[in-house]
């Protein structure tokens, strides 16, 4: 087993020793996490925004309590430095990508334990910012089109937030898989979402989708509220809802023979190699809107709390 230590024991972060707004961010020196038999320690280049990061400052419930000081963040992409015992899949040097478990300590560091069945090796053709712009909206996408969408070629699926971190992947990859793809955005978007391609996008400012739509197969929804009680209006019966901030309408939905789903991405190093061989062959590629610095945390997270960001804030931690 080769095994290339850290060449300190101490690293830079932006953690949260309590929680509340952006002014809890403090960016500080914190000791290079210990890793367990199953983890990797990756040597982090590059993380990215979502808004489940500034949820988690916030202190929602939904995502678990936390031990403080905590360091946020879940993407990543770096170079494994260390490997624990029981770890036989990847070795000192490798390039790897990831989702790491959103209980433990995340990405806003220069270093990351993350188990090892939580990564895979980061695109070829990307460099790390723009492979760290993919894991967490990849796989909500992933999984939500197809782990528990079940979409198939030539079904209609409807993608609200379709200019988001994880709205663009959703229209990529929907795309990719013979389906009719249709997305709500802002008029200002419209063209952005039918080169990427959406094959009808819905102005929500201007236009009404529950009265333009009828028969469709699934539904892709990350705003929920009265956007997901009228998307039940235009799905077929026998039809699925699939939701990323939860259920709603589910008495309505089984009484018009729905099915509605609730998820949580989960990182397996199996969705992460599909997403990294799309991304290497073209297929799919991540809409980065803003470079910053680690040290930047803070207006990055004020950028993705007032919402509308196209696709993703990429954050740079060692320049590769």
């Amino acid at each position: 087993m080769h095994i290339l230590l850290p060449n300190t024991t101490i690293m830079k972060a932006v953690l949260i020793n309590k929680y509340g707004g952006i002014d809890e961010l403090k960016y500080e020196e914190v000791p290079v996490p210990n890793i367990n038999p199953d983890d990797v320690l990756v040597k982090i280049y590059a993380t990215s925004i979502n808004p489940v990061d500034y949820k988690v400052r916030q202190g929602h419930d939904k995502f678990g309590k936390r031990s403080f000081p905590a360091i946020l963040g879940w993407d990543v992409s770096g170079v494994i430095e260390k490997i624990g015992n029981e770890v036989h899949d990847y070795k000192a040097g490798d390039e790897v990508y990831g989702r790491p478990d959103v209980i433990r300590n995340g990405t806003y560091a220069e270093y990351v334990a993350v188990r090892a069945k939580e990564i895979s090796f980061k695109p070829q053709k990307l460099d790390h910012l723009n492979s760290a712009a993919i894991p967490l909206a990849g796989l909500t996408a992933w999984q939500g089109i197809f782990t528990h969408g079940k979409l198939q070629a030539g079904q209609k699926v409807l993608i609200h937030g379709a200019s988001g971190g994880v709205g663009t992947f959703a229209v990529q990859l929907a795309r990719w898989k013979g389906a009719y793809v249709i997305g709500t955005s802002s008029a200002d978007n419209i063209d952005f979402l039918k080169e990427l391609g959406a094959d009808e996008v819905i102005d929500y400012e201007n236009e009404k989708f529950e009265e333009k739509l009828k028969d469709i197969d699934l539904v892709f929804d990350t705003r929920g509220g009265e956007t997901q009680k009228k998307s039940l209006e235009v799905l077929k019966q026998g039809g699925i809802l699939v939701s990323t901030v939860g259920i709603q309408y589910a008495d309505d939905a089984k009484a018009k023979g729905i099915q509605a789903i609730a998820y949580m991405a989960q990182s397996t190093s199996a969705d992460l190699k599909q997403l990294a061989d799309l991304a290497d062959a073209g297929t799919i590629k991540p809409i980065i809107t803003q470079t910053l610095p680690l040290t930047e945390i803070k207006k990055a997270h004020q950028i993705i709390e007032q919402g509308h960001v196209k696709g993703k804030i990429a954050i740079e931690v060692i320049a590769s």
